[in-house]
Order: structure tokens, then C-alpha cells, then sequence
């Protein structure tokens, strides 16, 4: 039975590829529904038996979007529809169109196919714990397609796809929808905020640019400071990683800022660590940086986690014949926003903050110009910021010791 229908190149190449599992990250008006609709119907006619379900995030998106998509493509092959239960059959197979916000309705399913659209928006249990084992029986299928809202759980599927058995993944945007005239995306390009332009249009997963950092604050050099100057190692610890264990995306790393403070005031962060490790590691690292750097003060940020690498470090001391002082690191009743920024935003603006050339660079810039969004990290700034307290702790050191004089040595003052 032949259907009549177009499609653009990079719907034919996601339709025909092997892939049982098809990540797909695309801008606005890419054509990602008519893709959906396609292989709604192209399941349908396959003569296997099992449900086909595209789920949206909420039935009355899913009814919106899909239901006269299908009637356009099918049309005389549905043979019997239902518009208040949005159910239809297709040649003895039914299609089912469902939103997430009503999981319920979700379970009980055996599946061949499943189209998630606008899966950024749908909860990763829904996913996980209700329509996942529903394709399992019949090895089914399964389309996640949308638009990104930030570094969530599509995001983590995104990143795996590019690694993972039996998955595959396409990034498309507006911009490879032909029938879109370029000069409306050029025109909402100018008027529409960076980070909702490459959100929306370009499918970008950066979350909301930030408010407060830009790449541009940072310059990236090759060589060294000029001026005379002390280094400094500060480190924002995140828990640790028993061995074995397979890293967690979402959780938070570890970060050992080392950074040479010259006598002029900037900042040249020379490497920032940042990884998810166990205990033994951490304190390896730590002493690494300590004995590479030899700075003039260490801190690390106080709690659980600092109480529970103090032991471990002591005895590596020891064992090393390297004895040094850890500062303890605190919040100072500050919340992280406001710490991080009175710290690091006055200096990037006023170009005293140098990144030494490395692989970390990356990752560093990201986390700032996405500070302060729930969706990304900032580990490695936080780690960063923590070095003007080091050196404030420093420099008031100094002071005392070349400037106070006891005015009565008997009574000491």
C-alpha cells in the first residue's frame, strides 16, 4: 500500500535508519511532527501486531498536534477514529494519542511504537518507569522528539544517544526546514533574546544565558602572568564517588581551583580539576595540586564532606613528609548566587580574570554563561570564587604581621 507523502531529507534519513531508539533535537517548525505523524502511520501499516502511542505533554497538545496531522497522511486508511477518547485504527492496528500528565492512563499498554514529542517537557519517570517496560515485550520502538528546555533529562538522552547500542540521534534547526524563509529567522534573530533564539530556533541546550557572565569575560592565554604574585588552591567538595560506580551527569563534581594572584590583583587560573571521585581520589588530587602549585594557602569548603577528607589528607601528609594548612572555606551567611558573583563578576568584567589554555576552558565557560540556572552545573566558579576568600585571608595576614606593633610589650597591646 503506497502513501503519497514528502518529506525533507532529514526526515527520510530518520525514518530509514536502524536505530530502534531515535533522539531528535530540533528548532521550531523543523518539521519534527510531520515526522511523527509519518512514523505513526508507517508503524501502523506494518502488519506487526501492538499498540502505537504518541504521547505529548498533555492530551490536549497531543490532540492539537496530531490528530488532523494523521487524517492528512492516512486518510481513507483510517478505518474507524474516536475523537473524544483520540484513539484510531489504521489497517487492524490502533493509535493512541495520550499526554504524560495523566500517567495513569499510560499503563497497560504493549507497544511496537512510541512517539515522545516534546519529551523535554515530559517527566523522565513517565518515560522510565511506565512506557519503557510497555516496549519490551514486543521490541518496540521509539521516537523522543522536541525542541530542548535546557540541560534536563532529554538532554542526558541526547549526550547518550551519540554513545549508546541501538541509539541515534539528529540535531536540526530551523534552518534546515527549507520552507521557512531565512530572512524570518534572521529578522527573530535580531529581535528575540540570544538565549531564546538559540533555544528555540537553533535547538540549543544551553538553559537561559546568564544575566551576570558572557564568554567574552574570560580571556584564554597561553602565557603567564607579568607581575609578582602568590598561588592559591581552593576546593569545593562534592561528595564522593564509590569505585565502581558509573558517573552521574546530574550530579556535582568535585572542583580544585588553582589560581596565581599577582600583585597587580588579577586572577591567572592556571587549572580548574573537577571530576566525580572517591574519597582516596579527591585527597590525591588535592595533594597533587598542592605540591605542583605550592601555594600560599589552601581551603576547603566546610562540611560533611571536608570532615570526612581530613583524615585520609592528614595521612597523606605524613606519608608524603609534606605537611600543610588548610583554611577552612565558608558561605559566610551569603547565599552561592550572591558569594560566586561579588567574587567573580566585578573582575570578568574588567578583564583581571585569565584562563590558562587547557581542555577545562570549555567547561568552565559554559558553567559561567549559564550561572545561575537549576539545569547546569557551577561547580568549577564555585571553586573559583572561593579564592577571593583565600586571598582576603591572606592579605589581611600579611597585614597584621608587618604592620602591628604591641604598644606595651609586657601587656602585649
Amino acid at each position: 500500500m503506497d502513501l503519497n507523502i514528502e518529506l525533507l531529507d532529514w526526515q527520510k534519513d530518520a525514518l530509514q535508519d536502524d536505530a530502534r531508539f531515535k533522539v531528535i533535537a530540533a528548532g521550531r517548525r523543523c518539521g519534527k511532527s510531520h515526522l511523527a505523524a509519518v512514523s505513526l502511520v508507517l508503524n501502523a501499516l506494518d502488519g506487526k501486531p501492538g499498540k502505537v502511542f504518541y504521547v505529548a505533554p498533555t492530551q490536549g497538545i497531543a490532540r492539537d498536534v496530531m490528530w488532523h496531522a494523521l487524517f492528512d497522511i492516512a486518510g481513507d486508511l483510517i478505518e474507524w477514529s474516536n475523537v473524544n477518547n483520540l484513539e484510531m485504527d489504521i489497517a487492524g492496528n490502533r493509535i493512541y494519542l495520550k499526554g504524560s500528565d495523566r500517567p495513569d492512563s499510560l499503563r497497560g499498554g504493549s507497544l511496537k511504537h512510541l512517539v515522545l514529542d516534546e519529551a523535554a517537557f515530559i517527566k523522565e519517570d513517565v518515560f522510565n518507569n511506565i512506557l519503557r517496560p510497555a516496549l519490551s515485550d514486543r521490541m518496540g520502538s521509539c521516537i523522543f522528539i522536541g525542541t530542548p528546555e535546557g540541560r534536563n533529562w532529554f538532554y542526558d538522552l541526547y549526550e547518550g544517544a551519540g554513545e549508546w547500542e541501538d541509539y541515534e540521534r539528529w540535531h536540526l534547526t530551523t534552518y534546515d526546514n527549507p520552507f521557512v524563509q531565512r530572512s524570518e529567522i534572521d529578522a527573530a534573530k535580531k529581535t528575540l533574546p540570544r538565549w531564546s533564539f538559540n533555544q528555540e530556533y537553533m535547538a540549543s541546550f544551553d538553559a537561559q544565558g546568564s544575566e551576570y557572565f558572557n564568554e567574552e569575560d574570560f580571556e584564554i592565554v597561553k602565557k603567564g602572568p607579568k607581575a609578582d604574585g602568590d598561588y592559591y588552591v581552593a576546593v569545593d567538595l562534592a561528595g564522593f564517588q564509590n569505585a565502581g560506580v558509573k558517573k552521574n551527569k546530574r550530579r556535582d563534581s568535585t572542583a580544585i581551583a588553582a589560581v596565581f594572584v599577582d600583585d597587580d590583583g588579577h586572577w591567572w587560573v592556571n587549572e580548574i580539576d573537577a571530576g566525580q571521585w572517591t574519597l582516596n581520589e579527591t585527597c590525591r588530587r588535592i595533594f597533587k595540586a598542592v605540591e605542583k602549585y605550592k601555594p600560599v594557602s589552601v581551603g576547603i569548603e566546610k562540611g560533611l564532606a571536608q570532615q570526612a577528607v581530613m583524615q585520609p589528607l592528614q595521612d597523606q601528609m605524613r606519608r608524603e613528609h609534606r605537611v600543610f594548612h588548610i583554611e577552612l572555606l565558608t558561605h559566610g551567611n551569603q547565599k552561592k548566587e550572591d558569594r560566586i558573583l561579588w567574587a567573580l563578576q566585578g573582575k570578568s568584567q574588567h578583564g583581571m580574570i585569565h584562563l590558562k589554555k587547557g581542555k577545562w576552558n570549555a567547561d568552565f565557560i559554559d558553567e559561567a554563561i549559564q550561572f545561575p540556572s537549576r539545569m547546569a552545573h557551577d561547580d568549577m566558579i564555585d571553586a573559583l570564587a572561593y579564592i577571593d576568600q583565600l586571598y582576603q585571608k591572606s592579605y589581611r595576614k600579611e597585614i597584621i604581621e608587618d604592620d602591628w606593633e604591641p604598644q606595651d610589650i609586657a601587656m602585649g597591646y
